[in-house]
């Protein structure tokens, strides 16, 4: 239910993260063994867009276990950063790029949190800030994390940001196909609900979370306001999970509305650029 905003919701959101980090390493979802074993975390519209890495340092925000974050090392990145603000989250990053034979100075991974980022990563500037989906509803202020990651893109660089479109959350949950939530809510979603995306039926304790709706209008004017360059806005049709009742999964591995129905966004990506000089 939308609710104002309660004056604990960045320590609930953490706990909520912190138990869930154990439940996502073991889960098939996540497949750590397959990944170690050379398997690409990262969608392929995302390296289309964001193009060849190969040379280039990266800072991912909000990193979760690292399995993005690791690769875009993979892909060549000469050096990435991680950064959550669940210290399990970190440590098992940090697991994960050992068994890879990444050394620090290859895959370094922070606990923090992303509003302060400027101060807790290890450099000033990255050539591409990256940030994947299921990130940005976790914050309350998108101003102040376009200020912060904007900060963060060096010179000639990049920010590039992958995410769930919001008009997903207006629709309701059975067959998307009715407006049942306010597209410029304010106060923010309270959860109780047990589990996790990665295993719907797993034993949890620390189940309230609070996630906020942010239009995509918002977060590129913040994009625009923090001095970048807007590149592109690009809408998707396709979703990362099952969203909705009526979606089918597709050979591509992601899911979509039937071919009789007509489509919504239901991801959306962004490249905003600082100039070189």
């Amino acid at each position: 239910m939308y609710s104002p905003t309660p004056d604990d919701w960045h320590e609930v959101n953490r706990a909520r993260w912190d138990e869930r980090v154990p439940i996502h390493a073991a889960s098939d979802f996540y497949d750590l063994d397959t990944f170690r074993a050379g398997k690409d975390a990262l969608r392929d519209f995302e390296l289309a867009e964001v193009g060849d890495v190969t040379g280039r340092s990266l800072l991912h925000l909000q990193c979760h276990i690292g399995l993005d974050t690791l690769s875009w090392a993979r892909h060549g990145a000469s050096h990435v950063v991680g950064l959550d603000f669940s210290e399990p989250a970190v440590e098992t990053a940090r697991s994960l790029a050992a068994d890879l034979g990444l050394a620090q100075d290859r895959a370094a991974f922070v606990a923090a949190d992303v509003y302060d980022a400027a101060e807790a990563v290890p450099d000033s500037a990255y050539d591409i800030v990256y940030t994947g989906c299921g990130a940005l509803n976790w914050l309350p202020d998108i101003e102040r994390w376009a200020e912060t990651a904007a900060s963060l893109v060096a010179p000639g660089g990049f920010l590039y940001v992958a995410e769930f479109h919001p008009l997903t959350d207006s629709l309701d949950d059975e067959t998307g196909s009715r407006i049942v939530n306010d597209y410029f809510v304010r106060d923010p979603w309270v959860d109780t609900s047990p589990g996790t995306y990665a295993e719907l039926d797993a034993a949890t304790v620390h189940n309230r979370s609070v996630e906020w709706v942010h239009p995509v209008g918002e977060v590129v004017t913040a994009l625009a306001r923090a001095g970048l360059r807007i590149e592109f806005l690009h809408e998707h049709d396709a979703s990362l999970y099952p969203r909705y009742g009526a979606l089918q999964r597709h050979e591509d591995g992601y899911y979509r509305f039937p071919a009789d129905r007509p489509r919504i966004p239901m991801m959306y990506s962004v490249k905003a650029t600082r100039p070189a000089t």
